[in-house]
């Protein structure tokens, strides 16, 4: 059975995937979720596919993982095919799209073992839409979002019987930005409380990465990333080349919290010498020439750095994965043309993959523009923040002390520019946790970019650290 676009509208198809040398038989729920007043008044109608076990016991305490992407305005088709669903897109070995038209396979390392899961699409990604007569905007803001998803988690809960079940969060990019504030709206709304949250390239305060003039936070938390590419690439010098990657980063790390911050801080104040001395470790761990550190003032922008490294070479860098170059229209300028990481790479394999995907084993169709990334989104809202950086680290700080046995889980690609993951670090290192409070929380670092799973090697390792993440977690229910 077809399905056409329309309110509380699903299709339930079958099906299976091998994982760990076990096949794990499922039904897949693709469609839609009403989102009404108490009234009765349909706000908007949000689309979701979800994954359950089948003979997977009791299914009112199997766990579930709640799942989305970020942008504000990405669809969770990231998630879904790259790494957690029972599919996922065809790409090398390195994370490069191959010839189109593109194509989907069995996910040999899904989560769906350990969990059922439910990916949601936000209103104004993927087919979710306001309701006719409402504005999109009631929904495209900080406040407006936690409040449209949590109430999408607490009618799928309630209507599926899950409210026995252990419950997880994963979100991506600001997804993970979600994740963290509905930890503790959940709570605080519906007495909700949730067994772990999964932040993949996390984004818990926006400060750390925004270049604005007198705020110098992002410039130590990005060299590390820096240094990381800069070693990617080979422009380092013989003595720093043979160093290892996680050699190389903790050393940049030591610098930036250190010196680095320390000569930011002081300003114009900084002597000649040790103006000097910033310069010239600043570039021995990113490969660019004294007298361009000096004209960024020790302040080495994301737009400047890409288009500086391999300009000698005529490429660019690219923003979501350094590892992969991109060729403006000429070599002059301060900032990239596009991100090759992006348009060049992953945004037509997913949307070619999923489509198919829904139409061919989902039996879904949708006359509506599935919005993977941007396109049905419009100005987000962040008037809770007014004249302030959002910081959700607080709003998770608040739910781990509420639910002291909350798991939290941080990865992080060494090659991630949208969300370089020393300023995870720095963020969850400024929470003010108790010791008994930071042991729930792990960190887990790749040799990828912001989509950790499109290089295969991550993904692989991806999957053994979410056996553990759930196993851990799972093990503590008594």
């Amino acid at each position: 059975m077809k399905s056409k676009s329309g309110e509380g509208e699903t299709v339930r198809t079958k099906g299976s995937v091998t994982i760990n040398g076990k096949v794990i038989s499922y039904t897949a729920t693709t469609g839609y979720m009403p989102l009404k007043t108490e009234e009765g008044k349909l706000r908007a109608n949000i689309f979701y596919v979800a994954y359950t076990k089948d003979d997977g016991g009791d299914l009112t305490k199997r766990p579930v993982t709640y799942t989305f992407n970020g942008g504000p305005g990405s669809a969770s088709v990231w998630l879904h095919m790259g790494v957690i669903g029972p599919k996922r897109i065809v790409m090398s070995e390195k994370g490069e799209a191959l010839t189109p038209p593109y194509s989907y396979t069995n996910n040999e390392f899904s989560w769906l073992d350990h969990s059922d899961l439910v990916f949601i699409d936000p209103v104004g990604t993927g087919f979710s839409r306001a309701a006719p007569g409402v504005d999109k905007s009631e929904f495209q803001g900080y406040n407006e979002d936690i409040q449209s998803v949590g109430e999408f988690i607490k009618l799928y809960t309630t209507q599926n019987k899950r409210w026995g079940s252990p419950k997880f969060l994963a979100g991506e990019s600001y997804g993970t930005t979600r994740a963290a504030g509905l930890s503790n709206y959940l709570q605080s709304a519906f007495k909700m409380y949730v067994n772990g949250i999964v932040l993949i390239s996390a984004v818990l305060n926006f400060q750390t990465i925004n270049f604005a003039i007198g705020n110098d936070l992002p410039y130590p938390l990005y060299l590390p990333s820096y240094a990381a590419t800069s070693w990617y690439y080979k422009q380092l010098s013989p003595e720093m080349q043979a160093k290892d990657l996680k050699t190389l980063t903790a050393e940049a790390e030591a610098f930036a919290m250190n010196e680095y911050a320390t000569a930011l801080m002081k300003g114009d104040r900084l002597t000649a010498a040790e103006y000097t001395s910033v310069v010239l470790k600043l570039s021995k761990y990113t490969g660019l020439s004294e007298s361009f550190i000096r004209q960024t003032n020790l302040r080495i922008n994301l737009p400047q750095y890409n288009k500086e490294l391999l300009r000698d070479e005529g490429k660019t860098v690219g923003r979501l994965d350094s590892r992969f170059t991109g060729i403006d229209y000429n070599d002059t300028g301060s900032s990239t043309e596009y991100d090759p990481s992006n348009t060049g790479t992953i945004s037509g394999p997913y949307t070619a993959g999923v489509l198919s995907y829904f139409g061919k084993e989902l039996n879904y169709t949708n006359n509506l523009t599935y919005y993977i990334l941007g396109g049905g989104v419009g100005r987000w809202n962040y008037s809770n923040v007014q004249n302030k950086y959002l910081n959700v680290a607080e709003y998770m700080r608040q739910a781990m002390s509420v639910n002291p046995s909350m798991k939290v889980w941080v990865l992080g690609g060494y090659y991630d520019f949208a969300t370089p993951y020393y300023a995870s670090k720095y963020v969850i290192n400024h929470m003010g946790l108790r010791p008994e409070q930071a042991k729930n929380i792990n960190f887990t670092y790749y040799e990828a970019g912001h989509m950790l799973y499109i290089h295969m090697p991550s993904l692989k390792q991806m999957k053994v650290d979410a056996d553990s993440f759930y196993t851990n977690t799972l093990q503590e229910i008594k």
